[in-house]
């Protein structure tokens, strides 16, 4: 679809997993309309590159947990007033929040309680099947529609009447499963044999700094476990100079590296990897990576989410396929010693790690959408939506 004049979309993310997701649909939105596009809002560096006319840096959002978020929570609420500002003076066709519910929904309320009928779509469901399925009625009030990356999320949207479509996760997109490890292990020196271990301690500044002296103590424990190793740690602009100093004392001479190319490299050269709760996980997973999880909050967060989560697993690859494959360390479980020794386990066990590859694949399997990209899919729905509102579509009444 080709509209007859520029679309505009205002496009908002508060964090790097919705910047680099934010990229693709940009150049998938770009691709749909043939360059007849301006998009500006809320992003990162990816979103950038794409041309977002960004209005605020994204280290001022990217937070997690309760706890973590109030220290910030002034300036997040100016950044929210300012956006709702720039959108109402600016006049988009559609606005398009992604993830980042903390940040997201206090724009479009913000939006609707100010009368605003624009079109307002969300991409990527909140974990409603985790905890809080109240989320879902209140996000019936403000969006006019709801794109979701996993196959299972719709119909708890839709009982609440919100539309809601499955667009496909961009995991599928990355490239993870084309990684080089034989390209990486030359450029980088490292021995055909060496074990090579792939350090994920996340992307929001909140919980590297949680998580990276609790993955480096592991591995120092590790090291007495297994003998020599190398490491490899894949980070993201937004919190590189964190992970270089911390990683700079960790055993194993740690390869910092930032381009998804050089990651995915990284990956196809390891033999497992000790990684954050998150999406991740399904990177992971596509390029065939066995991997431990874990994941530290805020004590008082976590005394929360113990109290209200519905689930005891979290991790994608277990959700998709019933059943804990992957070992999740998680809150007070998520100790140096209890990570070294489920690394150190998979590590030496080569049929535990195909029993892995092997579910990884079947997982994967339950995310195909077809010949059109997740990316298109989602631009090919926006696109959808903006073209009947012109028509004369329904909207959201603003509450």
């Amino acid at each position: 679809m080709t509209p007859s004049r520029s679309l505009f979309i205002f496009l908002v993310t508060g964090e790097p997993s919705g910047d680099a997701l934010g990229a693709r649909l940009i150049a998938a939105l770009r691709r749909r309309t043939g360059g007849h596009l301006r998009i500006a809002g809320i992003g990162g560096e990816r979103m950038w590159e794409e041309g977002l006319e960004s209005l605020v840096p994204l280290e001022d959002l990217a937070v997690a947990g309760v706890a973590e978020v109030l220290p910030r929570a002034p300036l997040i609420l100016r950044r929210v007033r300012e956006a709702i500002e720039a959108i109402r003076s600016l006049g988009p066709d559609a606005v398009v929040t992604i993830d980042s519910s903390g940040f997201s929904w206090r724009i479009a309320h913000g939006l609707r309680r100010r009368g605003e009928t624009l079109p307002l779509i969300h991409y990527v469901a909140p974990m409603v099947w985790a905890w809080r399925t109240g989320r879902a009625r209140r996000m019936a009030r403000w969006y006019d529609h709801l794109m979701t990356l996993l196959p299972f999320e719709p119909p708890y949207f839709e009982r609440v009447g919100l539309a809601c479509s499955y667009v496909g996760h961009p995991v599928l997109e990355t490239g993870a499963d084309r990684g080089d490890g034989v390209r990486f292990r030359s450029t980088h020196g490292l021995d055909d044999d060496g074990v090579l271990i792939a350090v994920l301690p996340g992307s929001r500044q909140s919980e590297v700094r949680r998580l990276l002296p609790i993955f480096g103590a592991a591995l120092e424990r590790l090291d007495r476990l297994i003998g020599p190793f190398r490491v490899v740690v894949p980070t993201v602009a937004t919190v590189a100079g964190a992970v270089a100093g911390e990683a700079a004392s960790w055993p194993g001479t740690p390869i910092i590296v930032q381009r998804p190319e050089e990651k995915y490299d990284a990956f196809a050269a390891s033999r497992v990897a000790l990684a954050a709760s998150g999406s991740v996980a399904l990177e992971l997973a596509l390029a065939r990576l066995p991997m431990v999880v874990g994941y530290r909050l805020h004590p008082l967060t976590e005394a929360f989410l113990d109290r209200v989560l519905k689930v005891r697993q979290v991790n994608l690859i277990n959700l998709l396929l019933d059943k804990p494959l992957v070992a999740e360390l998680l809150g007070p479980s998520c100790t140096p010693e209890r990570l070294a020794r489920a690394v150190a386990e998979l590590a030496a066990d080569e049929a535990v790690r195909t029993a892995h590859r092997e579910g990884y694949d079947q997982a994967m399997r339950r995310l195909e959408t077809g010949d059109i990209s997740p990316s298109l899919r989602a631009a090919d729905q926006i696109l959808e939506i903006v073209a009947a509102r012109q028509r004369g579509g329904s909207a959201v009444t603003p509450s």
